[in-house]
């Protein structure tokens, strides 16, 4: 499946929404502002598949802009929320962060029906564990970056995501059966992205030390080039010079093997090591 979508996303760059959490951000702060105004709003925007099934459909959607706290710390959270969403996103490119985004949607609220109509209970869900699981695949990726916990206390990213998988664990302990699985549920999109790279990051799992002939992977790269009518192809988003000739293109001395990147991700991708 992993492979799918990114065979999909690199034939597809332009798919999605840009600056998607950009727009998420937004609408969150929106929603606190007008709660702080009128606390009976947040109510009305869960996701609740009896009030769904019974004509309030703007839940299958409204659920994504609740806030993760109605007090000072959510400004804290949409601080996390737009930089490491903004991250991903630069990182993966448009296509694939939207897919890792409304993936993580549309699993939960599948489990949400799942759960009405099997258990006959109507949970009502916000889309909290979705950007948290954002936080994890920023950790991963970016594993040994330390940021300001609090804008104070400097503290690797690695162990942040351990206090959030804290926070998971309190869920599935603390709620009732079906409802406590909606927090792994919410995160089947990290395992499937991301998996690896969290068994590397704590050593669980190591990266091959496969050699790469530097020719024979520009050979490769060229013939590619011709058969396809472009010169430069970013390793990232996969956009070409043929399709975007404005957009400047590098290739990266410390990735190992030939990778070329546009621009915007020549300092921000993940070097290749195999």
């Amino acid at each position: 499946m992993k492979k799918q979508i990114e065979i999909f996303c690199r034939k597809h760059p332009d798919f999605g929404i840009p600056n998607l959490i950009r727009y998420l951000t937004i609408a969150n702060a929106v929603i606190w502002l007008l709660n702080m105004v009128n606390p009976r709003i947040l109510p009305y925007m869960t996701f609740n598949p009896y009030y769904i099934l019974h004509g309030q459909v703007w839940r299958l959607v409204s659920f994504m802009f609740i806030p993760p706290s109605t007090g000072m710390l959510a400004i804290i959270a949409f601080y996390f929320y737009y930089f490491i969403g903004t991250t991903l996103e630069q990182q993966w490119g448009t296509a694939r962060f939207n897919i890792y985004f409304f993936s993580g949607v549309i699993l939960t609220v599948l489990y949400g029906f799942l759960v009405y109509f099997i258990a006959h209970m109507a949970v009502s869900l916000t889309a909290e564990y979705i950007y948290l699981s954002m936080f994890f695949s920023f950790a991963a990726l970016f594993p040994d970056m330390q940021v300001l916990l609090f804008f104070i206390i400097p503290i690797k990213m690695k162990w942040l995501a351990l206090v959030d998988a804290v926070f998971f664990l309190l869920g599935i302990i603390s709620n009732p059966f079906p409802a406590n699985l909606i927090p792994l549920v919410a995160i089947l999109n990290f395992f499937l992205f991301c998996g690896d790279d969290l068994l590397q990051m704590f050593g669980v799992a190591k990266k091959s030390a496969t050699t790469i002939n530097f020719r024979r992977a520009a050979k490769k790269i060229r013939q590619e080039q011709a058969s396809n009518l472009y010169r430069h192809k970013c390793a990232v988003c996969g956009r070409t010079d043929t399709d975007y000739p404005d957009l400047e293109f590098r290739y990266c001395s410390k990735c190992v093997g030939y990778h070329c990147f546009c621009e915007e991700h020549i300092n921000s991708h993940i070097h290749f090591t195999e």
